[in-house]
């Protein structure tokens, strides 16, 4: 479902968070929130930011700040960019540094509390050339009013089998490290926000830059889409953009600063198991 979060090892994805969705079987979803239609693709949408605006917004000052309340959350992740349910498996086909890789998320039934909140636990895994390159765990929560938080995640890279790396690992709560917004209950054209935050390690903040748009991969055509550019002031000069449609998901990521990485969703499946 999601490319790994972290910019510096996925570009999410589902590199991360996160990331990651589905109505099995359907190709065409209609939004919930009745936006316009527009043929777009990563370089147009229906309505949309404009890069000069864009370059604009590049202070902490103008991020969304929303209290984390750990009594305010409910059992599932429903949000309808970022549903979460259980048993439910993407999986994902593309590209980094001239490698192909496959991307394999899995909404476990699995949970973690942490700072009292019941988290959804979601396995994420990287192959490239058929061996295992990064294994995550990821930790998500809803709040009541619709926003999907991103409370952490247990990460390793691995090389020839063994694990060489957990760079980018951070819970929120410990060691400084403070939850953030994967998705926000109702997003905005231009709305920032914070996605995590570990001082010097997961820094990542996304941006609203497009709404309604119609987007196109393997695995179907969907309608009244969010496009979203993140970035980190860890890697200056890197950005990427990430896809995400009604009741599916994150669909597709693509680098649009940096290095050139590509990532798209091509098979949904779901058990109860």
């Amino acid at each position: 479902m999601f490319r790994r979060q972290h910019i510096h090892k996925e570009i999410l994805m589902p590199r991360v968070p996160i990331h990651l969705l589905a109505i099995i079987g359907l190709s065409v979803l209609l939004s919930c929130d009745g936006q316009p239609t527009q043929p777009s693709g990563l370089s147009s949408a229906g309505t949309s930011v404009s890069p000069a605006d864009e370059a604009l917004s590049s202070t902490a000052s103008d991020i969304i700040s929303i209290p984390f309340d750990p009594g305010n959350f409910v059992p599932n992740v429903d949000n309808r960019f970022f549903p979460l349910t259980p048993g439910t498996r993407w999986v994902y086909k593309g590209e980094e540094d001239g490698e192909e890789e496959v991307n394999i998320t899995i909404a476990t039934h699995d949970r973690k509390t942490i700072l009292g909140v019941s988290a959804v636990v979601v396995l994420d895994r990287v192959f490239v050339g058929g061996e295992l390159k990064e294994k995550t765990f990821d930790w998500y929560a809803q709040d009541r009013r619709g926003n999907v938080w991103y409370l952490g995640e247990n990460t390793k890279e691995f090389e020839n089998g063994k694990v060489v790396s957990t760079e980018g690992s951070w819970e929120a709560g410990k060691n400084g490290a403070q939850a953030g917004i994967i998705m926000l209950a109702h997003p905005k054209l231009g709305e920032r926000y914070r996605q995590e935050f570990l001082a010097g390690e997961a820094e990542d903040v996304a941006r609203v830059v497009a709404r309604g748009i119609e987007e196109r991969v393997p695995y179907g055509t969907f309608n009244n889409c969010l496009r979203t550019v993140e970035s980190t002031r860890l890697e200056p000069g890197v950005k990427e953009a990430k896809i995400y449609c009604p009741r599916v998901g994150f669909v597709r990521a693509q680098g649009v600063e940096g290095p050139a990485t590509r990532l798209v969703l091509t098979e949904v499946t779901s058990s109860n198991r």
